[in-house]
């Protein structure tokens, strides 16, 4: 009878803890609900936080002007979903704008990201020493010999004391609901990782480190040396999206389908070109895009994004709003039919 009592309580615990995580999102407390643009500086938030030159991880420039402001943006007029999206490239207004329309909060961390062009070739073409760069980096951790970043100086503190800052500073946000219950870090199954190109590559690196709710990887992940993405992850790969212009020279260079393929995305449907298909695309999680960027790779690479390189109907209105919305709201376990990964795709890359 005790152990029938012991089961039913340890069941009863877990259904709890289910309930709990699907419970809704605690709603806005904003008596003026509206837009919002908050920033603050990473050196100012956490006085453990230090630049590291040698990286260009820097907190001014030489003429002074500061280098760690991260910004944040929340839309209190929406319906929040309960996600938290940490974008690992520089910040752009009508991204976060969508962000907040599609009812999500959004940070965008100031984090060593500049060190790519600064390691030697050998090491950069090695097969590893990129995965474990990204890795420290966005860690804070020992993962890197080319490299010395502490915790305080990594993406996942620095993402953690902003949102704890916000939660001070912006209550109308309801921010803390993505700091776990110690107090001492985030709760990552509540956090969508998303870059593009560098930042959509060490989102992606990230993930199959950390479980998180979902990537959203803008022309990317590339490290087409590396072998990484081939790892097992502990996100779950119908959790992770791919969004890229087919003239980019990483789709080109099959660096693109080579990842996605390692990712093991062709489980959860075909390459899908949205500019002939519409949602929900076949429930795929690769999406590419034709649009005429006038033969410009630099564009294309760029052009996914909402920005001045992205596609734009007689109106002037962007073409790839619905792919945009796709890309992060999707539910996950929504996925399209099992395909053959193509033989052909980084037939001329390492084999992985």
């Amino acid at each position: 009878m005790r152990r029938l009592f012991l089961l039913a309580c340890s069941l009863a615990l877990l259904s709890s803890a289910a309930i709990s995580a699907e419970s809704p999102p605690p709603a806005y407390a904003d008596p003026a609900p509206q837009r919002y643009h908050l920033n603050a500086r990473a050196s100012e938030i956490d006085p453990r936080a230090r630049p590291h030159p040698d990286l260009d991880f820097v907190f001014v420039d030489k003429t002074g002007k500061p280098q760690d402001v991260e910004n944040a943006a929340v839309d209190t007029r929406v319906a929040p979903r309960g996600r938290l999206v940490i974008w690992l490239m520089n910040y752009g207004a009508p991204l976060f704008e969508r962000f907040g329309d599609y009812g999500l909060h959004a940070i965008q961390v100031h984090y060593a990201n500049k060190w790519f062009g600064l390691i030697p070739p050998t090491a950069r073409d090695d097969g590893t020493s990129l995965g474990q760069m990204r890795l420290e980096a966005a860690t804070g951790q020992d993962f890197s010999p080319l490299c010395a970043i502490p915790p305080p100086d990594g993406m996942m503190e620095r993402a953690f004391q902003f949102v704890r800052h916000l939660a001070k500073t912006h209550p109308q946000g309801r921010w803390e609901q993505f700091i776990n219950a110690e107090g001492t870090g985030l709760l990552w199954d509540k956090v969508i990782m998303a870059g593009a190109s560098h930042g959509a590559t060490t989102a992606t690196r990230f993930a199959v480190h950390q479980r998180v709710d979902r990537v959203v990887a803008f022309c990317g992940p590339r490290d087409q040396l590396e072998s990484w993405q081939g790892f097992p992850s502990a996100t779950p790969a119908n959790r992770i999206f791919g969004f890229s212009h087919v003239l980019d020279d990483g789709w080109k260079g099959d660096h693109y389908c080579r990842s996605w393929r390692m990712l093991g995305l062709q489980r959860y449907g075909t390459i899908v070109d949205v500019d002939a298909s519409a949602p929900p695309y076949g429930n795929t999680r690769r999406l590419i895009t034709r649009f005429d960027v006038n033969g410009d790779a630099k564009r294309a690479h760029s052009s996914v994004t909402p920005g001045n390189a992205a596609g734009k109907d007689a109106g002037g209105k962007f073409i790839h709003e619905s792919v945009w919305r796709y890309l992060f709201t999707h539910p996950v376990e929504e996925v399209g039919a099992v395909v053959p990964a193509d033989p052909e795709c980084g037939k001329a890359l390492p084999k992985f």
